[in-house]
């Protein structure tokens, strides 16, 4: 029975662990200074608790976290792994930019640890479902394999350290970016009186997209705070050169100011709301 550790017991982590657990593997984690909804998170999922250093004996170590973590547990985890003989491989799988991944392998010059390129793509596993897929670049060892004998979608990347994480760039700037544009455009709506309208017509001519809006704009409210920095990354992946950027940039605007009003007043929330759902169901579908 393979142990692995993962950093982040959050939404997708737990998930992740959950199903290793589910395929007769242990995982641990450290959840010292953590919240309570982390706390019991990682117990639902069946985590194992264990102290920092511990987390070093593991077969492989997974960071799962918001992008704005990923150098912090890297520099961890080449703190606890250092001197170690055979320290496990390190499997970075958050939303960051290849030149963010490139500095995060350079925490570990010197050291014996191999460090790999991961990408997740879709929502968290779910009992009796496949996915999400997983990617993982610069393995050429095939280290992540012990991922897939326990239950995970693991897809290899014939390419260097950072061609999983330019993927996830392309893949969220494209989803997670048109979420943004979404709610965007229904707050102008709303603010210009042409709300009523805007959602008849997207219902008529564009029905896909309509769906699409109704479902993942609510979905999206608990993690419009972890979505800022996300796209702050893919703005730095297109570059100056690219005027694109600056849209990515704008994006994590928007989703700053919708964190802010998840936690506040959540005005932007049930202007939002008003206009996605008909009134008889517009309260019922506003997030907790």
């Amino acid at each position: 029975m393979p142990n692995f550790a993962i950093i982040g017991a959050g939404a997708m982590g737990s998930a992740v662990a959950k199903r290793l657990i589910d395929h007769g593997a242990t995982v641990l984690t450290c959840l010292e200074g953590r919240s309570e909804q982390t706390i019991a998170r990682a117990k639902t999922a069946g985590m194992v608790p264990v102290g920092r250093q511990a987390l070093a004996e593991a077969e492989l170590i997974l960071s799962i976290v918001p992008p704005a973590e990923a150098i912090g547990v890297a520099e961890f985890v080449a703190q606890i792994s250092s001197g170690m003989p055979a320290p496990p491989p390190f499997i970075d799988l958050n939303a960051i930019a290849p030149k963010t991944m490139q500095a995060l392998a350079a925490r570990f010059d010197g050291s014996r640890i191999d460090v790999l390129d991961g990408a997740i793509i879709g929502g968290p596993p779910v009992p009796g479902k496949s996915g999400p897929a997983i990617y993982i670049s610069g393995d050429s060892a095939q280290r992540s394999r012990l991922l897939e004998d326990y239950g995970l979608d693991i897809r290899r990347l014939d390419g260097p350290l950072g061609a999983a994480s330019a993927l996830k760039m392309c893949y969220a700037g494209i989803n997670k970016g048109f979420i943004g544009l979404g709610a965007a455009m229904l707050l102008a709506a709303s603010r210009s009186g042409a709300a009523e309208s805007l959602k008849g017509e997207l219902a008529e001519s564009l029905p896909d997209v309509d769906r699409k809006l109704s479902k993942s704009i609510p979905d999206m409210y608990p993690k419009a705070y972890r979505w800022v920095a996300e796209m702050q990354e893919i703005a730095d992946f297109l570059g100056e050169d690219d005027p694109a950027a600056g849209i990515f940039r704008g994006m994590a605007e928007v989703f700053s100011r919708l964190a802010d009003d998840v936690k506040g007043s959540r005005a932007l929330v049930r202007q939002l709301e008003e206009i996605l759902y008909s009134p008889e169901t517009a309260g019922a579908m506003v997030m907790p």
